[in-house]
């Protein structure tokens, strides 16, 4: 690639798990993938990502076999772990200047969490500069049309105005019930389709696995920023199915 990619996972309504795919994702992109990648968590004051670095920094710090395992896996890899870097809205994209200037390898994708609403400042002017943009949602009305409203808020005044440099905006369904009839979906992206909107086709389903993180009590982790998701816990959860398809989107 000869640029880094701008990639947010944006969204004005919160718990819909914005974080948490962002962290997986990245997760996939560097450990995986092989791509270099780094995150910018310019959502304050929560900072889920950048706290959830540090707590493992220290589990690893006071655990012998995380330690062991850390090395293991770097001396594997090849490369260090993504960098976490705090920041908020407004100064996010001079912070990711001062990554990409300081970092020692050419970075592939910067990705940015972004706060849980687009009222807070420099929201959307840092959203403006990315190169692309994810939108979880799920089949619940009210967050279908919290969702919307910010489609085509930015759509409106943004792309159209062409001060976005963005190259894609698209929903993508999580926290899918496989219980829930799919007829709820096909309205939903029924209506998706009539305003010119895009869905991926990668959902994610409702699961407990999402959650589990490094854990002197649990071996398997999924939701991390250091190691890789488990195997066991990545199949069947949609992150590499997901991430596929953004290379794809990317590439194309």
């Amino acid at each position: 690639m000869s640029k880094t990619r701008f990639v947010a996972f944006a969204t004005q309504k919160g718990g819909i798990g914005k974080s948490t795919i962002t962290a997986l994702v990245a997760n996939y992109f560097h450990n995986v993938k092989g791509y270099n990648v780094a995150v910018i968590d310019c959502d304050e004051p929560q900072y889920n990502l950048a706290d959830l670095r540090d707590e493992e920094l220290e589990l690893i710090k006071s655990s012998d076999y995380f330690k062991a395992q850390a090395c293991e896996h770097f001396k594997k890899l090849g490369k260090k772990s993504f960098s976490v870097t705090r920041s908020n809205a407004v100064n996010a994209l001079d912070d990711a200047e001062t990554v990409l200037n300081e970092t020692e390898v050419k970075l592939d994708f910067i990705f940015f969490d972004m706060p849980g609403t687009i009222k807070s400042e420099g929201v959307m002017k840092t959203l403006s500069q990315m190169d692309y943009i994810f939108v979880p949602v799920s089949a619940d009305r009210f967050v279908v049309e919290s969702a919307m409203s910010f489609m085509q808020l930015f759509h409106d005044n943004f792309l159209t105005q062409g001060w976005s440099v963005t190259k894609k905006l698209a929903f993508f369904w999580t926290m899918v019930d496989k219980r829930e009839r799919t007829s709820l979906y096909d309205v939903y992206e029924g209506m998706f389709k009539s305003l010119d909107y895009s869905v991926l086709n990668t959902q994610l389903p409702d699961s407990k696995r999402f959650r589990r993180e490094l854990s002197e009590n649990r071996k398997a982790v999924f939701r991390s920023t250091i190691f890789p998701s488990d195997p066991n816990l990545l199949r069947g959860s949609g992150i590499k199915e997901l991430s596929d398809e953004i290379c794809e989107i990317i590439k194309t």
